[in-house]
């Protein structure tokens, strides 16, 4: 099956400052993929360089097999959504949604029956007569969502669209683009830095650091075996341990038991006495810190994360026992300063 998009040995400069550093990328179609990574990554830059709105430095960027690296925005036949939403103030909802189709010559029929549909698709054909000001920010994400979808896109490009959301209508609007994703068959390529958003809405995953592509694949995939420090780190491990033989291994605060009892000791697996350094209640679970000496005779700050019951088993001070199955292990492979070694950002630039 051939690539919705595709990178080839891509990158951009700003000055002396590299942005995205050659990086092969493959969009499969009729999926979403998310670009992930912390601001300054260069996820935003990846995007408006696919959209056109930004030439590589060097490079090509291939749409359905087509060299597209110098064709304009308006011609690569792409959908976008950006944070702004930006609607036009003064024009109704279904106004807003058949823009772009009246630039593409559509008659006024073919409008209103592709605005009619693309309304319904996102719930709001009740609204069509409505001007933007009107509609809560919700609403206006998924005006924005039914323009993009209108002109029926090759690709739709989401620029952190869910930012500008409070945390309940995130979470709704993930589901609703996933459901609009799956409906239409879309390939739609999103970019975030939450990696809760990208685990719930991705088919594939693309995690970048610093320009590069640390990992891609499935949220189960890369979730399951990181690749490397940085990823496992990103996607909230946080427990990083050093093994008898210069190994590396990192557990999740979930899967870290911490207990009083010295029979809690396992054959096998992880098993550290430990210092309780702090006991935080959040309601449904208790974070519990402690402090380790591993294999290497280096002093570690563990977390373990348990479902509270009540009342705190430990307390700070006391002498316990920290352990994990061997199942809930993740070795990590050695690490170069030159592969993960992060350079100053600008996340006005890279995104």
């Amino acid at each position: 099956m051939n690539a919705a998009a595709q990178f080839e040995r891509v990158s951009q400069v700003f000055g002396d400052f590299t942005a995205v550093d050659s990086i092969d990328l493959s969009i499969a179609p009729g999926k979403l993929t998310t670009l992930l990574g912390p601001s300054g990554c260069g996820k935003t830059t990846s995007l408006r360089m696919l959209a056109g709105y930004t030439a590589p430095t060097s490079g090509r960027i291939l749409i359905d097999g087509v060299d597209s690296t110098r064709t304009p925005p308006e011609k690569r036949g792409l959908g976008m959504v950006f944070q702004s939403y930006a609607l036009f103030p003064h024009m109704t909802v279904a106004d807003n949604v058949g823009y772009g189709l009246k630039l593409r010559g559509l008659t006024k029929g073919e409008r209103q029956e592709r605005v009619a549909e693309s309304l319904d698709l996102v719930g709001l054909g009740h609204l069509s007569g409505s001007r933007p000001r009107t509609l809560s920010g919700g609403q206006q994400q998924r005006v924005a969502l039914a323009r993009a979808i209108a002109i029926r896109p090759k690709l739709l490009l989401l620029d952190e669209p869910l930012s500008n959301l409070d945390a309940r209508l995130r979470v709704q609007m993930r589901a609703e683009i996933r459901r609009i994703q799956s409906e239409t068959g879309l390939t739609v390529v999103l970019v975030t830095h939450d990696q809760d958003e990208a685990l719930e809405m991705s088919d594939d995953m693309v995690l970048m650091r610093a320009g590069r592509i640390m990992q891609q694949g499935s949220p189960t995939e890369v979730f399951g075996a990181p690749a490397n420090r940085f990823v496992a780190d990103f996607l909230g491990y946080e427990n990083f341990l050093t093994t008898a033989d210069g190994g590396l291994v990192t557990v999740r605060p979930e899967h870290l038991e911490v207990s009083a009892d010295s029979a809690a000791t396992r054959s096998g697996g992880l098993a550290l006495h430990g210092t309780v350094m702090d006991v935080a209640y959040r309601g449904v679970d208790l974070l519990v810190t402690v402090t380790v000496v591993d294999a290497s005779g280096e002093r570690v700050r563990l977390v373990s994360d348990v479902r509270a019951d009540g009342r705190a088993t430990v307390t700070p001070g006391d002498d316990v026992i920290v352990s994990a199955p061997e199942t809930r292990l993740v070795s990590l492979p050695d690490e170069t300063s030159s592969t993960l070694e992060p350079r100053d950002t600008d996340s006005s630039l890279a995104g």
